[in-house]
């Protein structure tokens, strides 16, 4: 069995199909093509080229989860569910998971930390809602708790922002106190900033 030739991918252009005895075998990306010196001619036995196919599922698998963080991080839980959808086997989910920890790119302490100041910058959040959107990603207890405690978010004050932006679409004040709760903040303290505004 030999490579008869390595041709660069129309859509993918960083990702390389291998032809052995002129008919498609497996893709690599670049990286791991280099990685493993393939060229055209060089000859393999049955075993070997299965254990090559074995690595380009595992390339193309890690490559895909990258691809997935390039576009927001995500948290441990998110990428195991979303390989496990592309059917990849726990096993080959572990070492994915594992390489991608090693080199940074899973970490739910990195993940939690820029979620809370992402939702922070961009949507007046409760600190519940925060937890439970957390938790929804299955981040650890332990780690929201850490990330929460070094977040010095003066609480009533996003509360404070968010009635003032939305007091005009909620005419109704049963009803907007309902929305405030839904977002996570607690009826003490829609009382006091509603009552704040009453004052003003």
């Amino acid at each position: 069995m030999k490579i008869s030739s390595i041709k660069q991918q129309v859509k993918r252009q960083d990702r390389y199909s291998i032809y052995v005895d002129e008919k498609y075998a497996f893709s690599l990306s670049e990286s791991e093509l280099l990685n493993l010196g393939l060229k055209i001619g060089q000859e393999f036995s049955k075993e070997e080229l299965e254990e090559l196919k074995q690595t380009a599922v595992l390339d193309k698998a890690y490559d895909r989860a990258l691809n997935l963080i390039a576009r927001r991080l995500r948290s441990e839980w998110e990428i195991r569910e979303y390989l496990k959808r592309k059917d990849y086997t726990p096993a080959l989910i572990d070492t994915i998971v594992n390489k991608l920890s090693i080199r940074g790119y899973v970490d739910d302490a990195k993940f939690a930390e820029a979620w809370v100041r992402n939702r922070r910058l961009l949507k007046p959040t409760a600190r519940r809602r925060l937890v439970q959107e957390l938790r929804a990603k299955r981040v650890p207890n332990e780690i929201i708790d850490q990330v929460l405690v070094a977040d010095e978010t003066d609480e009533l004050q996003v509360l404070r922002v968010l009635v003032e932006k939305k007091k005009s679409r909620y005419p109704d004040k049963l009803k907007f106190m309902q929305y405030l709760a839904r977002q996570g903040y607690n009826y003490d303290d829609i009382k006091a900033v509603l009552e704040e505004l009453k004052n003003h």
